[in-house]
Formats: C-alpha cells, structure tokens, sequence
C-alpha cells in the first residue's frame, strides 16, 4: 500500500496502475475489515478499521515527504467511505453475515475505485509531477506497451469498479472465514 501513489509517475500505465491499485486495495479492505468487524460483531468496525489503515498511509506518506519526495508522490487511498458502506450493509440486514459479504463485499468494490479518482482530481498533474521527479528506468518487465486506444472504453474507474466488485466478494468470504477457524 505504501507504493500505491507511484503510479501517477508511470504515465504510460497509469490507467492500468489505477485499475490494480484500486482492486488491490479493495480487496485488501474487504478481507481486514470484514474479519474485525465480524469478530466484534459491531457494525462501525470496520469504518474503524479503515481509519487505522489511512493514518499508516498518511505515516507513509510522511515518510516519503520526509525523504524529498513531493507531497503528492503518494497519494493516500480513500478506504473509509467504503468501509461505511460495508458497515451499512452489515446494520441495514441485521448482522447478516451473508449479506454482509455479498452486499458489502460488493460495495466495497463498486465504490472504492470511485473515491480513488475523486481524490486523484484533487493532486497536483500527474505530467508535471513526472517530469519534474523523474522516476529510475524501469526494467525491462515493466517496459510500457503502446496504449491500446478504446480499450475499456478508457475508462479504470469503470474496469476497476467491476473488477473490484468481482474480486472482493471472495475476498470477504475469506475475511469472515478467518473468524471461523478453530485450533482445537
């Protein structure tokens, strides 16, 4: 998660980056969040959670800034609407933890990638920012590809929102799984 902002300096596959930050993140979400929140039992833990996770991001990011990285080089992810939203879920069916993991896993992904962008349009222009902190040479694993134009509509909030909303369902299944397993 610390690295998750660099993707605004690899301005060839920044849409990509979006799209694999976000669902990671999502995921990453729905498992922590879900597990907590099931183990207490109380909806409002996983928004609890979320916060937890943004102030080791804004720590992070602190770091970075500290090293002379500029402020934007890592831009802090949006966990705690989304966390809201798994919360709800869990309240509005009654502590239903099958809703919750549909319902909420599935929020989580659809709105996560939402938030992101939003906060995206707020930092400095990802060109700039590029030109004037260049990056290292890539290797050559992470070599860009010419852009494939259309692809997806151009649109990573799109891709990654249904990617998203795919991939955390399980991903909270495992979470409230977590809380099942016995060592007896």
């Amino acid at each position: 998660t610390i690295n998750a902002g660099d993707y605004i300096f690899y301005t060839d596959w920044m849409w990509t980056s979006f799209v694999v930050s976000s669902v990671s993140q999502s995921t990453m979400l729905a498992v922590g969040a879900i597990y907590y929140m099931l183990s207490t039992g109380v909806p409002g833990t996983a928004t609890y959670y979320a916060t937890i996770m943004t102030i080791y991001t804004w720590v992070a990011k602190g770091a970075w800034f500290a090293l002379g990285y500029p402020y934007d080089f890592v831009v802090v992810p949006v966990w705690i609407p989304s966390a809201m939203l798994l919360d709800l879920s869990y309240w509005a069916t009654r502590r239903n933890k099958h809703a919750a993991i549909l319902i909420g896993g599935t929020m989580v992904g659809l709105s996560l990638p939402l938030f992101n962008m939003v906060n995206l349009l707020l930092v400095r222009d990802p060109l700039e920012v590029a030109f004037k902190y260049p990056r290292p040479t890539l290797p050559a694993y992470m070599t860009p590809i010419e852009p494939q134009v259309g692809k997806f509509y151009n649109s990573p909030v799109a891709l990654g929102s249904g990617a998203g909303a795919v991939l955390t369902v399980p991903m909270a299944a495992l979470g409230a799984k977590l809380n099942t397993w016995t060592y007896k």
